[in-house]
């Protein structure tokens, strides 16, 4: 079968591997599409690697995959089943894979994949999401409008956040972010965040800040901005490793600062099954995040766009033949 591998740095290619059989207990999938994460980018694609770490294994780092299962030897899934597929080691820029029915998510029969996919993304912001509790009359800033923050930005107005915030460098995000939820965007290239916050809520300020921006100087940015006994989410993995915060503001605030990475949890694909169920009520729709639909042969330019915030990407879906 086909998959793709990172080669070398900023390069993918295609291989031939051997397919893998289903054990008892596993499920063989079809995957029918893939969809380009942040962390994909900034972990492997873009990050600076010693080189004799390429190539990397076949169909890292994707992990956002859905697709079809033909063939079954476990009684909780039957073939023809749709699903959302969380592969182990995010190796999944592969034509097929077997998981266990842990790591497989059912979905509907109505929709298409493409969108479908998508709730693999806002899955995990639920989680983080669950961290800053019953946020009905609060204000919430969200650092970053990419695929993750408009996540937090579409959750925070179901709930009845009092205002939610979108930050963010590229207008057409904040543009979407005003689509999915915000009452109010900033643009901090061309104003002073901490001035356009306290004039948005009068004086108030924000009760919950959340970094989506993937950049090492996130955390720092959002414990300046929170206020007093506020909290902070984090949901940015960054690099470098080593990030510096002010120590004193964190506690002269007495702040609560929430890491939240759902696959480091035992429950990895809870809110992702969670999601599923609200999409299909209505009630959320992560396939709004998709700009573009491409097929994975394409794989080297999807990565390319999203790298450099062209087209007005947010969140790509690449088709698997």
């Amino acid at each position: 079968m086909k998959a793709a591998r990172i080669s070398a740095p900023k390069k993918w290619e295609f291989v031939d591997i051997p397919a893998p059989k289903p054990q008892d207990g596993e499920a063989l999938i079809k995957v029918d599409w893939i969809s380009v994460c942040g962390s994909d980018i900034r972990l492997e694609f873009d990050k600076d690697l010693p080189e004799e770490d390429f190539p990397i294994a076949p169909g890292k780092p994707i992990h956002e995959c859905a697709g079809t299962i033909v063939e079954s030897r476990t009684p909780e899934y039957k073939a023809g089943q749709r699903v959302i597929v969380i592969p182990r080691q995010g190796a999944g820029a592969v034509e097929y894979t077997v998981q266990t029915p842990d790591r497989i998510i059912a979905l509907p029969d109505w929709g298409s994949l493409d969108e479908w996919v998508m709730c693999q993304h806002t899955g995990t912001v639920l989680y983080s999401a669950k961290q800053w509790g019953n946020p009905a009359g609060k204000r919430i800033a969200v650092l970053g409008q990419g695929g993750i923050g408009l996540s937090f930005t579409m959750i925070a107005e179901k709930q009845g956040a009092a205002q939610v915030i979108g930050l963010d460098l590229h207008d057409y995000r904040l543009k979407k972010s005003l689509e999915l939820g915000a009452t109010d965007t900033i643009n901090p290239s061309r104003e002073n965040a901490a001035e356009a916050i306290k004039e948005i809520t009068k004086g108030h300020g924000v009760d919950i800040v959340v970094d989506a921006t993937g950049a090492p100087e996130g955390l720092e940015t959002c414990i300046k901005m929170v206020n007093k006994e506020g909290m902070v989410i984090s949901f940015s993995l960054v690099t470098p490793r080593a990030v510096s915060f002010s120590h004193g503001e964190w506690m002269s605030k007495n702040l609560t600062i929430r890491a939240t990475v759902v696959a480091a949890t035992n429950q990895p694909v809870k809110e992702i099954r969670e999601i599923v169920a609200l999409r299909d009520r209505g009630w959320i729709d992560p396939g709004k995040l998709k700009t573009h639909n491409w097929k994975w042969d394409r794989m080297q330019d999807a990565f390319e766009m999203y790298m450099k915030r062209e087209d007005n990407v947010i969140k790509v879906a690449l088709a698997v033949p």
